[in-house]
């Protein structure tokens, strides 16, 4: 949900910007202040930590919310120095409020005792079931937002992981960022009610363009 408008945040150290970069980038240890070297700097740490954590976790690999905030420091520990930690702050966006930050503990710890044990390893009989498994595993962790930044991509990667335990080739997003932004958007939405169904269309329609 980076692209959908500002974060709106409450709070300290989490909420310092870079001097220089009219409160649009964080405080970083690149001192970068143009978001679109950000942008590049993240993206390249990205496709790197991707190749990594590839390596990384085996196809019967049951994922713990601790290997979630080790995927986050991974990825971003050359940059802030709060990653790989919840957050602090309350973060909303576009008029949408993610959970609580005090709250958000206790959920990662429900996450990885309900959705991270009953959907991975995700080893699954047929196709349906993996869509399933993953639509559910990302809408929950995407409304927890547990970091400060890189919640969305992070998703995308940690359901890239799945896949791959799965037996899919690695997942093809560029449509959720394009033409199924709003779809997506709006899927994320309703799994607050716990309805995935609108996020399962989504990812039939990720793996579909990912064979």
């Amino acid at each position: 949900m980076k692209n959908k408008g500002r974060y709106n945040t409450k709070g300290t150290a989490e909420g310092e910007f870079e001097p220089g970069s009219n409160d649009l980038i964080l405080k970083n240890s690149q001192e970068i202040t143009d978001p679109l070297i950000l942008d590049e700097y993240e993206t390249k740490a990205l496709s790197v930590v991707t190749d990594s954590l590839i390596d990384e976790y085996d196809a019967n690999h049951r994922f713990s919310a601790q290997d979630i905030c080790h995927m986050h420091g991974k990825w971003l520990g050359s940059l802030y120095s709060w990653v790989g930690k919840y957050r602090q702050v309350n973060m909303s966006k576009g008029g949408f409020t993610f959970a609580a930050a005090h709250l958000i503990e206790k959920l990662m710890a429900q996450f990885e005792k309900k959705e991270l044990r009953q959907y991975t390893p995700c080893i699954f009989k047929n196709e349906p079931e993996i869509i399933n498994a993953l639509a559910i595993v990302h809408t929950e962790l995407v409304l927890i937002h547990p970091f400060r930044e890189g919640n969305g991509r992070l998703a995308r990667l940690f359901s890239t992981l799945m896949a791959l335990q799965a037996g899919l080739p690695i997942l093809n997003f560029s449509g959720i960022k394009n033409d199924w932004q709003e779809q997506y958007f709006a899927a994320v939405r309703a799994g607050l009610d716990h309805n995935y169904e609108p996020m399962k269309t989504i990812f039939s329609n990720v793996v579909s363009q990912s064979q």
